[in-house]
């Protein structure tokens, strides 16, 4: 028998998407951090690891504050893959920018890994993507955000 069960688990995954989709256009992501315990572990393979809920909050709002992150307005999920025996769930993320509206989707995926703890909270988080191929989908966004604003001068950029 399953440790836990599955509704348990994607109703706690539908919330964690709904908490970093209302951090994206908010801005605010003390809903996604409480989607963790008080004694969390977030493990990001390109700024390290963070422990408790608080530490989480202050890395997540500073970093997804900041520009290019804070043109990151959406995390859909591509799948999913969920172990209820480990309560861990396995998923591709898709970091989405801002939509410039030139036809395209400019995205680049990270894997994540969470466990679950109970009562609707995940105690770990594990992300990791090719921060080369980030930086190069970024600079393609920001290089058609500058050839449609007018001038192509880009006065957000940091």
């Amino acid at each position: 028998m399953a440790r836990w069960k599955r509704k348990e688990l994607e109703k706690a995954f539908d919330k964690y998407q709904a908490a970093a989709l209302k951090g994206a256009r908010t801005k605010d992501w003390g809903d996604w951090a409480d989607c963790f315990t008080q004694d969390a572990t977030y493990f990001e393979h390109h700024y390290g690891k963070f422990w408790g809920r608080e530490n989480i909050l202050k890395w997540i709002s500073d970093t997804m504050n900041q520009w290019p992150a804070s043109e990151m307005t959406a995390f859909p999920i591509t799948w999913y893959s969920i172990d209820e025996d480990k309560g861990w769930i396995i998923c591709e993320v898709m970091n989405r920018m801002t939509d410039l509206g030139d036809g395209n989707i400019y995205q680049e995926p990270n894997i994540t890994i969470l466990h679950y703890a109970g009562d609707g909270l995940f105690s770990y988080e594990e992300d990791a993507y090719n921060p080369h191929n980030m930086g190069v989908m970024i600079g393609a966004w920001n290089q058609a955000r500058k050839a449609l604003e007018p001038g192509g001068k880009q006065p957000r950029e940091a």
